[in-house]
């Protein structure tokens, strides 16, 4: 039974923070680990002490994690940036709040030796004879030990501690992977034999001035050292003590949101069934108000879990092939059951929540296609506009007239062009795009607009069509990834306060198209009225654009089953990197890496000098075998990656490529590891360092092919739209939202039924009566379809337990063998 691991979240800002500049300010970001390794960097918020950012990430972590901590710094142009204060949260104290944490947290100071990272390999034994006994341990290697010196490494060695005796390995230069396969011997009998203590193996960093540093300790009682008296494996380095205060808020705080989902996902046999009945409410839809196990669900998810649990659904029925017909038997029933044209697809329903994430799921490529181009000249322009009178600033915009200051009029005038260029810009681009538009998608609008059409088909409610498309196309896609490129992957930082705000009002202007000017001249913000001509003259090209989008024949879109978002033809990832492949025993040079344009598809990861450059190499992607970052000693750089391929051979090769910030480099080593994820002969480790002068920089071991000396990370991905399918990990999702439900499920439909049957037993209808008949024809159908489901249910939970039981008695199994041995 596997394990999935998820963890979400979100940072939202910061508070009363120190200042650390001369001028009285900081520049605040943020800095995520996940047991020390750097997973998320946020923007900086220049010159704040109450910095907001926004910013979310989910991270797929499959073999779990010990701590998540946020670190919070002050960026400077010129030196180190500063370290303001931090946040550790232990796996477990999030784990203890099964629906998130949602708090302000106070930062703590940082203590060296609590930043502690690695594990150490040790076989510890004791020996026993008639005059003494004696402690052997065997000290083997160390590996992902933190950086302690300049350089990027460290001089470790390690010490072996009982009571007043202590013995100490030979000093490793220069490396964070350091073998030292030492034995040190500690007669306990001097010490003071005490099966209450604890031998305490401790790792130092060797510095020729001043103090060591910690790296780490690992304790271990004695008494277990006398029930079994052979002890070997890897242990986890923790550190010197828990000395972590929160300074009294002396050091601000963060506003965080963090949830972990630890799922135990079953064979794909024991979903079928449930996968069975999500299936039949889709293809064979009975009766719109009839019961289903999809309105069921419905029922028992709450508001906050309804946009995860859509985007499960989502995944699920793109799985199966049949995303079409789930979204139109949503979507049906949405519309069916709304009397007032006006409140359409206006609720967090599932049938909105559905259509939204659908649309990332399969749109995301599309909505990058059309708009990244105008976001890029917009963030390179970054042109002074404003149209709101209060927020008009003469100081910043001089230089729109020569003759001085420019003056408010002048201002606006100005403004009011720049965005007429950019809006025209982006909807002929949107309008421009049917053909770019996937078919599922277009497929699905289709349906919407007939289902639409029959449920209003007055005059009067000619444009509901448009609206109903309009509304999840433009002000649920293109209006928020407008607003926030970031959020929608078109850009790597957010905005600055300048061109956030072109962005802002480029939003409300594209919203008001999207509800085809139909509220213009009613809100408070009547400082838009310049831009309502240009709006007005859109609504009319939107409609076609609209009959365009629909205009397409059913028959002829293929869905077939997906086990990915993505066609193999489709380009995951593009962009600029720094290229060196590592061939024959050369010495590998940092100016040796070159500057290449990447394509990243399912198929093949290419390159080529420049994007229009006819000639490309390629990588094919089942031929990958491993993706890591490297260590920045390797080449004294820093956000560089390897892709480690295997030929027909078996013989391993290595391409290590430059990204430019850490969160360039975590979603390219997420993006090559999901389109890889399926690859056999997946490494077990790799080498975080390069083999130069003879040697593995990180290790130190002389030969080339020297099995890795750190665990490889392949399954650790970013989430976001396009990771590959898991039919059993997400109908587990379903399963789980179902059994927090469960309850609720039986009340309703199975007590509630038992009751009024008993109510009503002798009591015949009357032939007056066809409306109770009716009803009580309902009530019976959602009492057998909410006992099928239930069934399911404990169906589901009857095989986690036994499954369960079996993980625990094989565990205890190995245990044993191992003391034994």
């Amino acid at each position: 039974m596997a394990t999935n691991t998820s963890l979400y979240f979100r940072i939202v800002e910061g508070r009363n923070l120190p200042a650390k500049d001369v001028s009285g300010t900081s520049d605040p970001y943020c800095i995520v680990k996940v047991d020390n390794e750097v997973v998320a960097r946020t923007a900086t918020v220049w010159k704040n002490l109450n910095p907001f950012w926004g910013e979310e990430y989910t991270l797929h972590l499959p073999t779990g994690f010990h701590t998540l901590t946020f670190y919070v710094m002050d960026e400077d142009t010129i030196g180190h940036d500063d370290v303001i204060g931090k946040i550790s949260l232990s796996k477990d104290v999030i784990a203890a709040q099964p629906k998130g944490l949602d708090n302000w947290l106070n930062l703590s100071r940082v203590d060296p030796d609590e930043e502690v990272q690695g594990e150490i390999r040790l076989a510890l034994e004791l020996h026993r004879d008639a005059q003494r006994t004696c402690l052997h341990c065997h000290v083997i290697e160390a590996r992902d030990l933190a950086p302690r010196d300049i350089s990027g490494t460290s001089d470790p060695f390690t010490r072996i501690i009982y009571n007043n005796l202590s013995a100490e390995t030979s000093i490793i230069k220069k490396t964070r992977f350091p073998h030292w396969d030492e034995t040190l011997e500690l007669c306990l009998d001097e010490g003071g034999d005490d099966e209450g203590g604890s031998v305490t193996v401790e790792v130092w960093d060797w510095d020729m001035v001043g103090k060591n540093d910690f790296l780490g300790k690992v304790e271990i009682p004695l008494s277990c050292l006398h029930r079994s008296p052979l002890l070997q494996g890897w242990f986890r380095l923790m550190p010197l003590g828990n000395t972590e205060d929160d300074a009294g808020g002396k050091l601000g705080a963060l506003r965080l949101k963090v949830r972990l989902a630890e799922e135990r996902i079953l064979p794909s046999l024991y979903y079928q069934p449930l996968i069975e009945q999500l299936v039949e409410a889709v293809i064979s839809p009975s009766e719109v108000d009839d019961p289903t196990p999809l309105t069921l669900l419905e029922e028992v998810t709450t508001v906050e879990s309804r946009q995860d649990v859509a985007m499960t659904l989502v995944k699920i029925y793109l799985g199966q092939g049949l995303v079409v017909p789930f979204l139109d038997y949503l979507n049906t029933r949405e519309v069916h059951n709304t009397t007032d044209p006006n409140t359409l697809f206006r609720s967090n329903s599932l049938a909105s929540k559905a259509m939204e994430q659908f649309m990332k799921a399969v749109g995301m490529l599309y909505l990058h296609e059309v708009l990244k181009p105008i976001i890029n000249r917009i963030f390179e322009e970054r042109k002074y506009i404003e149209l709101d009178p209060c927020k008009i600033d003469l100081n910043r915009c001089r230089r729109i007239s020569f003759k001085g200051s420019a003056s408010e009029a002048e201002v606006r005038e100005s403004s009011v062009g720049l965005l007429q260029t950019y809006l025209t810009s982006i909807m002929e681009a949107i309008v421009n795009s049917v053909s770019q538009c996937p078919p599922v998608m277009r497929v699905v609008f289709k349906q919407l607009h007939k289902r639409v059409e029959e449920q209003f088909p007055e005059p009067e409610n000619e444009d509901v069509k448009y609206l109903a498309i309009s509304g999840f196309f433009f002000l649920r896609l293109f209006a928020p990834a407008i607003l926030t490129p970031k959020l929608f992957q078109l850009r790597d930082h957010h905005a600055d306060t300048r061109t956030s705000r072109t962005l802002l009002l480029l939003a409300k202007a594209l919203q008001s198209v999207g509800n085809l000017g139909l509220q213009l001249g009613h809100g408070k913000e009547q400082w838009m009225t310049p831009l309502h001509p240009i709006i007005l003259c859109s609504v009319v090209s939107v409609k076609d654009f609209l009959d365009k989008l629909v205009d397409i024949d059913h028959d002829n879109v293929c869905e077939a089953p997906q086990r990915a978002v993505f066609l193999p033809s489709v380009i995951v990832k593009e962009g600029f990197l720094q290229k060196h492949k590592a061939e024959g025993p050369q010495l590998l040079k940092r100016f040796t890496f070159k500057k290449r344009y990447f394509w990243l598809s399912s198929e093949s990861l290419s390159y080529a000098k420049s994007p229009d450059w006819q000639v490309r190499s390629s990588i094919p992607i089942q031929r990958v075998c491993a993706v890591e970052r490297v260590d920045e000693n390797a080449f004294q750089l820093q956000n560089v990656m390897q892709v480690i391929t295997q030929d027909t051979e078996g013989q391993l090769h290595t391409t290590y490529l430059q990204c430019k910030n850490v969160n360039e480099l975590n979603q390219w080593l997420s993006a090559i590891r999901k389109v890889s994820i399926y690859n056999e002969h997946m490494l077990p480790s790799f080498h975080p360092g390069a083999h130069r002068g003879n040697k593995w920089t990180c290790c130190l071991q002389p030969d080339r092919t020297a099995p890795g000396c750190s665990r490889t990370h392949s399954a650790v991905t970013l989430g976001d739209w396009s990771d590959p399918l898991d039919p059993d990990a997400e109908t587990q999702i379903v399963y789980k939202e179902l059994l927090q439900g469960r309850d609720k499920l039986r009340k309703q439909y199975l007590e509630t039924q038992e009751m009024e049957t008993a109510e009503q037993e002798g009591t015949p209808l009357k032939a007056s009566q066809p409306s109770s008949v009716s009803a009580q024809g309902r009530s019976e159908r959602a009492r057998a379809v909410a006992a099928r489901l239930l069934d399911v249910v404990l169906d589901l939970e009857r095989a986690h337990s036994t499954f369960q039981s079996r993980e625990r008695d094989e565990s205890g199994a190995f245990i044993l063998t191992s003391q034994r041995t």
